[in-house]
């Protein structure tokens, strides 16, 4: 004699909030909202500015990389350049 199947559902999928954001706090001015990122995928690279204080970063970049990565690379590398 076979068990019955079990007639549970499956768990509803889990949508995400929203996009993510393209504008971050600078951290040099420390104006919200004042740094934009762009991704140029053709050639690989993050280009991230801040509209106040004129700064900028540029980092590789792969298929999977987000705004926020280009972001936290530039922060990382800040931080980086402090302790030394």
């Amino acid at each position: 004699m076979g068990r019955r199947k079990s007639k549970r559902k499956a768990p509803p999928k889990k949508r995400m909030t929203g996009p993510l954001d393209t504008q971050f706090t600078c951290p040099f001015c420390n104006h919200e909202k004042s740094c934009e990122v762009k991704l140029d995928r053709q050639r690989n690279t993050g280009l991230i500015t801040c509209r106040v204080c004129l700064e900028d970063f540029q980092t590789p970049i792969n298929y999977l990389s987000e705004a926020v990565d280009v972001y936290s690379d530039w922060v990382d590398a800040c931080e980086s350049a402090n302790t030394t």
